[in-house]
């Protein structure tokens, strides 16, 4: 049978790829350190466990709108304005099987062949993928020209054209962990009021997660955009919610349209009663991330130390998320040479930086949402099998 042609430019994410490599040795057992996907090891907190239960108890089994229930967009628009100041009207809200429906939809809306759509490198692989596979020409921001990797706002200006349709900016970014603070943010800001044409899509699933008290800088700080503006945001990482799949994005009110015929084509709507836990999250207690951020501060830390203690390896200090990505080309090995090594030799599960983009060959992905000790055990393996 032929199969379409544009299958051929669908990446993946190569994260789930280690995983699954990892799981099957595991059932030859070995004992391996999981370091590799983004996913903190603390549990949903219990107040949005019970009240998902009280909305299936409570008969909510049924379909809901493809756009999410109102109760869930409203809740969605009051942490908006409560984190930032910002009124965002539930109309311009989409809930989302997670964060990837926002960027798969956003990209779809732009990209086509004949277009451009810049994107951060090393970033998240979806971007990548997803414009290849609209036919799209990909525009990397290299990111590794900055010291820590945080994002330039000339770099991103210089690259706009008359092609240019979707800027995907991302902040905190995975996989290198960076953070860029607002004084930047706020100049790349001012740079894209001169080009009306272009959408923004502003990927900030990590904005509870920035570390020493920096403030986050979102783009609901200007208004003056709105009209073009994409965010994109969820409860999986703030809430430990991965599992859940459950996101939102806040479009412009005049994409609504396309996007709900997205929802309708691909997913029709999104579980009525994992929403009713979305909005528990939202309005609830928020103890759970104070303490989720306190301990990430603790192995950020850790992390960091330990990883520039290993021969060969240097490391930046990540400003948010919970992502190291050293440069390990003094060891003599490739990104994907070295998590190769500590996967088979060390037992340690990371991500190559090529998974990220191709600039990133010397680099690799260490995810620090694992625990204290299977950090410090991690690291000790690695260091054993460089020596």
């Amino acid at each position: 049978m032929k199969l379409a042609q544009n299958l051929s430019r669908l990446g993946t994410e190569t994260a789930f790829k280690v995983l699954a490599e990892a799981k099957g040795l595991e059932k030859q057992g070995k004992k391996i350190i999981h370091l590799s996907l983004g996913q903190p090891d603390l549990k949903t907190p219990q107040h949005i466990i019970d009240a998902t239960v009280k909305a299936l108890n409570d008969g909510h089994h049924g379909y809901v709108l493809p756009n999410g229930i109102i109760e869930c967009r409203e809740a969605v628009s009051r942490k908006i304005e409560k984190l930032y100041k910002a009124k965002i009207n539930p109309e311009r809200i989409v809930i989302m099987p997670g964060g990837k429906p926002t960027m798969f939809y956003a990209i779809t809306l732009f990209g086509e062949p004949g277009s451009e759509i810049i994107y951060p490198d090393p970033g998240f692989p979806i971007y990548e993928s997803m414009i290849n596979y609209t036919g799209a020409k990909a525009v990397p921001v290299n990111l590794l020209k900055s010291k820590d990797f945080s994002l330039n706002p000339d770099a991103v200006l210089s690259l706009i054209n008359n092609k240019t349709r979707l800027i995907i900016l991302n902040n905190p970014i995975n996989p290198t962990g960076s953070f860029t603070e607002k004084k930047y943010i706020d100049k790349l800001a001012k740079g894209l009021e001169k080009y009306p044409n272009v959408a923004i899509l502003s990927d900030e699933i990590y904005d509870r997660l920035i570390f020493d008290n920096k403030p986050m800088p979102t783009f609901f700080n200007y208004p003056e955009l709105y009209d073009r503006l994409i965010v994109l945001n969820g409860w999986s990482k703030t809430y430990c919610m991965t599992g859940w799949r459950l996101g939102w994005g806040v479009w412009p009110e005049r994409f609504i349209e396309h996007v709900i015929k997205f929802c309708v084509n691909n997913h029709s709507c999104v579980n009525a009663a994992i929403q009713f836990g979305g909005i528990a999250a939202l309005d609830g207690p928020e103890e759970s991330i104070n303490t989720m951020v306190e301990k990430f501060t603790a192995r950020r830390k850790l992390i960091h130390e330990g990883l520039n203690d290993l021969n060969g390896v240097e490391c930046s200090l990540p400003g948010g998320a919970f992502y190291a990505f050293p440069n390990v080309k003094g060891t003599g090995m490739s990104g994907v040479e070295f998590a190769k090594k500590c996967l088979h030799e060390a037992g340690v599960a990371i991500v190559p930086g090529t998974s990220f983009g191709n600039l990133a060959k010397d680099y690799v992905r260490f995810s620090f949402a694992a625990s204290r000790d299977d950090i410090n055990t991690a690291l000790d393996k690695i260091k054993k099998i460089l020596k």
